[in-house]
């Protein structure tokens, strides 16, 4: 599936950002509320994942390309 470029940029910003919306309505909601747990768990695989894209990502640009994957890109 091909995404646009934006969103495909985005998207770990989105995973981190519901990641802290997780984490705070947890918290908001406090601690005598048994899903407010869940609701931290959540949170932080969330927060963990997004940030994990964008590691990767990080990681996988800042490597240099070698001959065979900038003509298989090209053609």
């Amino acid at each position: 599936m091909w995404l646009p470029t934006p969103i495909y940029e985005r998207i770990p910003q989105f995973w981190f950002l519901l990641g802290i919306l997780f984490i705070a309505s947890g918290v908001y909601l406090g601690f005598e509320f048994h899903q407010s747990f869940w609701y931290l768990g959540i949170g932080f695989v969330c927060w963990l994942y997004g940030g994990g894209i964008f590691l990767l990502r990080l990681h996988h640009r800042s490597q240099p390309r070698t001959a065979e994957q900038t003509t298989a890109s090209i053609e």
